[in-house]
């Protein structure tokens, strides 16, 4: 490898200044991999990061710098599925070098087709897929040799016996470089650390889990198979962190006191046929009758409700779900909150995503407090979400909670469905962002690509209500709605 000066903030190929902890972290990767002014430490390194101090924007600087300086040529991205549409809409937001992006999703020979696709071009190849289709096509990913291999969310392979695990244990020993990002890499042990690391770098805890754990769990139980406690953890600390940089939101002080956070979500194929299709009904109806704003809201409405995943009938009776991805995305965020240990508010302007996200919450056993029309004891609400432990998410119709609330238990708020009221929009980020807050509060948007969801995120941005635009302007609010970027 060379070594090579690292390039201050504005030579990252970024279209975007980075915050000063962005900055270290790119430049932590570069030392850990040797293109600083030491020998490499590592082949691979980790970003330890915190939801809201930008994981995919430090990746991207990364990625753009290794491509500038010829090291890699081809990027493989492995994450959620829930979150694969982000890195298609981070790079194409931030990315200040040539790519050429594909996500690898539907069947096989769709897949294999758009790695394919990828072929030829001189710009940085970009693979994104979800981590459950990794094995069905492992032999051709490895054919195509990824020079960086990044892994979001990482904590998907710290189970060294699950397949996935195992297939990008297989992948990460074949690149040149592998990255693993997460806020929460120790989600239930301290071993947790080993199959990711084993993806990284197979120096760093060896290629045996039985050791690894010999050497840092004790032992005990019935046959001696039962983990009963750990020791050497600094040991283990210590060699998890020389490759590894941690980022918090409160130790990223240069952050703004709010961040706001877009997570781009594409909708299920069937999901974005009954988009089209509805708004296409919705158009017709508009032009063959009365444009008035009530009418057009009313059918916007019905577009907001479906990608939020449900859908009602025409004569109101019945609800049928229709998507999934913004659930999805909601369980990832909620898993990566309960296992950092921290409290989040989910906002929701529909009763069916509501009811939803209550159910989802009961099934995984997580305690909730809830305010919605009918709900009469909302102080009790409150109050229980404020000061019980046990109590670890807020579910808010976002009509009910815009005002009066404290739920500065919480740093996190998620806007699974928005309101088209920007004053009523304000009154609920204001909800975490208030007297009482002692940290950095992070709003997370769940926005169904190339649909409504965009144009009102826009509206809101703007500081604008919908109502303002929808008579002279109505028909552009429809244009490409459901299409995939």
């Amino acid at each position: 490898m060379q070594n090579e000066s690292q390039p201050s903030v504005h030579e990252f190929p970024v279209k975007a200044k980075l915050y000063s902890h962005q900055t270290d972290a790119v430049q932590f990767v570069l030392e850990v991999l040797g293109y600083g002014k030491d020998p490499p430490k590592s082949k691979s390194a980790a970003v330890l990061a915190e939801m809201g101090t930008g994981k995919s924007l430090i990746t991207i600087a990364l990625a753009g710098q290794l491509y500038n300086q010829k090291h890699i040529t081809k990027m493989l991205v492995v994450a959620p599925l829930s979150i694969v549409g982000v890195w298609k809409s981070e790079l194409y937001k931030f990315a200040k070098f040539p790519y050429k992006l594909e996500v690898l999703e539907g069947t096989r020979p769709k897949k294999l087709k758009a790695i394919n696709a990828l072929c030829g071009t001189e710009a940085l190849q970009v693979a994104v897929i979800n981590y459950e289709s990794v094995e069905s096509i492992e032999a051709e990913l490895s054919a195509w040799k990824p020079d960086l291999i990044v892994c979001d969310e990482s904590s998907k392979i710290k189970g060294h016996q699950a397949k996935r695990s195992k297939v990008m244990h297989r992948l990460g020993r074949e690149a040149k470089h592998n990255i693993i990002l997460t806020g929460t890499p120790v989600t239930n042990t301290p071993l947790d650390f080993y199959s990711q690391y084993k993806f990284l770098d197979e120096t760093i805890f060896g290629k045996s889990y039985f050791v690894f754990r010999a050497r840092y769990a004790i032992m005990g139980g019935y046959g001696n198979h039962a983990i009963v406690g750990y020791k050497n953890l600094d040991d283990l600390t210590k060699k998890a962190h020389a490759i590894a940089y941690r980022i918090t939101k409160a130790e990223a002080l240069d952050l703004p006191e709010q961040v706001d956070v877009t997570q781009d979500l594409l909708l299920e194929d069937k999901a974005a046929s009954i988009y089209k299709r509805v708004e296409r009904e919705s158009v017709a109806e508009l032009e063959q009758g009365e444009v008035t704003a009530t009418n057009v809201l009313t059918k916007l409405l019905r577009l907001s409700q479906l990608t939020g995943g449900y859908l009602k009938s025409d004569d109101g009776e019945r609800v049928q779900e229709v998507s999934r991805a913004k659930m999805d995305a909601l369980i990832h965020i909620v898993d990566e909150c309960m296992a950092a240990g921290k409290k989040l508010v989910v906002f929701a302007r529909f009763i069916p995503e509501i009811d939803a996200v209550e159910k989802m919450l009961r099934k995984a056993n997580i305690g909730y407090a809830l305010i919605k029309g009918e709900v009469k004891d909302r102080a009790e609400q409150v109050d229980r979400f404020q000061t019980d432990p046990d109590c670890k998410v807020f579910v808010g119709q976002l009509q009910t909670t815009g005002m009066g609330l404290t739920l500065t238990a919480a740093d996190t708020a998620v806007f699974y469905s928005l309101s088209y009221n920007f004053a009523d929009y304000e009154q609920a980020k204001a909800r975490i962002h208030r007297i009482g807050q002692k940290n950095h509060c992070t709003y997370i948007h769940l926005i169904a690509s190339g649909t409504i969801d965009e144009k009102v995120m826009g509206a809101l941005k703007d500081k604008k209500n919908m109502a303002e635009l929808v008579v002279d302007n109505w028909k552009s609010l429809f244009t490409n709605g459901g299409t995939k970027k």
